[in-house]
């Protein structure tokens, strides 16, 4: 198995993802605990739907997340722990690998 190259994220790139909305509730989630997993709407639904095999597919896990309440503190953990698979506050792995390259260097400065 070859490893993959995660694209680098440009200053323009890095400015567009720490304006997301999705981005920004990571960062004030960050620290509320593991409670807000208790919250989530992902308990009621078949965990399958948040591991699709292609993008298209992604869409009924990204329409579930937009209404859910802990968005913010489930994209933090994902960002957090790196998690590269499935969908996580509403974002797809492509997504989270770019976000990633900006949030681990501003949580360090924290």
């Amino acid at each position: 198995m070859g490893t993959r190259t995660i694209p680098q994220v440009g200053p323009t790139e890095a400015r567009r993802l720490k304006r997301d909305l999705r981005f920004k509730a990571a960062q004030t989630g960050r620290h509320t605990g593991d409670r807000w997993r208790e919250r989530g709407r992902c308990l009621s639904a078949d965990p399958e739907v948040f591991f699709p095999t292609t993008i298209d597919d992604a869409a009924p896990a990204l329409a579930m997340c937009r209404e859910c309440p802990v968005l913010g503190p489930c994209l933090a953990a994902a960002l957090d722990a790196g998690d590269s698979e499935g969908v996580w506050g509403g974002t797809t792995p492509e997504e989270r690998r770019a976000m990633r390259q900006v949030w681990l260097p501003e949580q360090s400065s924290w």
